[in-house]
């Protein structure tokens, strides 16, 4: 059962809402902490100073004891209430009888309010914090000394009292602030949360992550599955991929050469033209480290603008190779053509003799044939003991017959089946260039003979063909495995460069001399263990 996945454009908005809470929650917390705290500080200052301003007034001391104190203090305790928002302002004399209070009920009453034993005793000023009926209130109370010249007393004590809940009433208000900023911070974040949600899905085609990441999923297991090298550059020239084929078909490493310039990794690639005109370029052939490759470009381009190129490409070598073993196959089909055809004239000649009553003659042509034939097959199957060259030979040996050459496999050639490290493909390429070139060589002789030897005694599996041609001009000695390299012609020159890569690839090396009698030798010596 599919998950349901949950879209992008929601995740942004949740997180961004998550966010912005979460940052508002914290910054409320941590100002309402601090609120609180610098609050709690500031009216206990206040209440102190407040409190030790009204015990200094002189009309205090003088009236602490009369009777009449609340009816001349009331209108200043009033005032400085309302001054600095007090909750009460009282006054006790030494022996705790109250004399101002904001319930008038309290006057004349006695205080049993333990804070006052600090102020009487000690003549000290502190702040307290009481639970009163109404809730907790934080209180500064301060001594009322009375000096008479001669010595100093405590004569009573000032308190002035502030509820705590006016304290968070301050704060609620301050974060209610905080609040509504914070409300304004959140709507304008999902606005911009949706903006940029389309932003990206316009910047992603409308693809949602879990489908780009599929798209990238199966964008690699492409490229890693293509034979082809592919690489791509930006607008800049810079590379921006480089799929294993290519790496390893350009001994590049992959992860070195993202971002690195063209020009600095493959300089013999020239792909000015395609991003300047945007115009795709097919079949070009590029030498890089001694192989030919054929490249195709084709520009990117988006909003009518060139954004980049996709570049693939191939080994030439690797297709001459196919090309050359669908060649060895329709060689081999046509030699048996050729032998179907040979046999049939043979077949036509003792059906005349037989006719004409010519017996004898009949019967020496087919022990003649019988001898050649059973010397073909007793050193192509008893000797040489690998199907794969068997069958070349086989193929060989017709096309010969067709072209009207002498093709003889020498009587000392034997082999055993070839090791698992020569593929089909390597002795098809080495056997088949060699034969051909030979009989390319003698096409023009009078007299065309070609000779061809394996030997698989020692550590070295020996292939020689010879024949009888003009030899190798002096002048191709030294470049006569160079690509290109031929004297039949243009567009030649690719066999014997595949099969110098080919036996250099398997360890093996190739040699070629040009013989007394006319005519060149081929030899190619092939280790029968891999190498590395």
């Amino acid at each position: 059962m599919n998950k349901k996945r949950i879209l992008l454009q929601t995740k942004i908005l949740g997180l961004i809402s998550t966010l912005i809470l979460f940052i508002v929650f914290l910054l409320a917390s941590i100002f309402a902490y601090l609120q609180y705290v610098d609050a709690r500080a500031q009216v206990k200052q206040l209440a102190l100073q407040s409190a030790m301003t009204i015990s200094l007034m002189p009309e205090l001391k003088e009236s602490i004891g009369k009777s009449d104190l609340e009816l001349h203090f009331r209108p200043i305790a009033d005032q400085v209430i309302d001054q600095v928002n007090a909750e009460n302002i009282i006054i006790e004399d030494r022996e705790k009888i109250i004399y101002s209070h904001r319930d008038p009920s309290q006057v004349g009453e006695k205080s049993f309010d333990y804070t006052n034993n600090h102020a009487l005793i000690f003549g000290g000023s502190n702040n307290f914090e009481v639970e009163r009926a109404s809730g907790s209130v934080l209180i500064g109370k301060v001594p009322i000394i009375a000096d008479n010249g001669e010595y100093t007393r405590v004569i009573g004590t000032v308190s002035v009292e502030y509820a705590e809940k006016d304290i968070y009433q301050n704060i609620y208000k301050r974060i209610k602030s905080i609040l509504i900023a914070s409300l304004i911070v959140l709507i304008l974040g999902i606005i911009g949360g949706v903006f940029l949600t389309k932003s990206i899905r316009r910047d992603t085609m409308g693809l949602e992550p879990h489908e780009i990441s599929l798209l990238y999923r199966e964008r690699s297991a492409i490229l890693l599955s293509v034979k082809e090298g592919i690489i791509a550059i930006d607008q800049n020239g810079f590379l921006t991929l480089i799929n294993h084929s290519a790496s390893s078909m350009l001994n590049l490493a992959e992860e070195a050469s993202i971002g690195q310039h063209i020009k600095l990794v493959l300089p013999m690639i020239k792909i000015d033209q395609v991003l300047q005109e945007g115009k795709p370029i097919h079949n070009v052939e590029v030498l890089i480290n001694g192989k030919v490759f054929i490249f195709n470009f084709i520009p990117i381009i988006e909003n009518e603008q060139i954004t980049g190129v996709v570049s693939s490409f191939r080994d030439k070598t690797e297709l001459k190779k196919l090309i050359d073993t669908i060649t060895e196959v329709r060689e081999y089909s046509e030699g048996l053509r050729a032998q179907t055809h040979e046999y049939s004239n043979k077949l036509y000649l003792l059906s005349g003799l037989i006719q004409l009553e010519r017996y004898a003659d009949a019967f020496d042509f087919i022990q003649k044939e019988s001898a050649n034939h059973q010397h073909q097959n007793r050193i192509l199957f008893n000797q040489i003991h690998d199907i794969n060259v068997q069958a070349i030979l086989l193929g060989k040996l017709g096309n010969a017959s067709e072209k009207k050459i002498a093709f003889e496999i020498d009587p000392d050639s034997y082999v055993d089946p070839l090791p698992g490290h020569i593929e089909v493909t390597d002795i098809i390429t080495i056997i088949g260039n060699l034969i051909d070139n030979a009989f390319d060589a003698v096409a023009h002789q009078k007299e065309r003979r070609v000779t061809f030897s394996i030997t698989g005694i020692g550590n070295d599996i020996i292939i020689e063909v010879a024949d009888n041609g003009k030899g190798i001009a002096e002048d191709l000695l030294d470049s006569l495995f160079y690509i290109g390299s031929s004297s039949k012609g243009k567009n030649r020159g690719y066999g014997l460069f595949n099969v110098k890569q080919i036996v250099e690839s398997l360890g093996g090396t190739i040699e070629v001399n040009n013989d007394k009698n006319g005519g060149a030798i081929f030899t190619v010596f092939l280790p029968k263990k891999a190498i590395g």
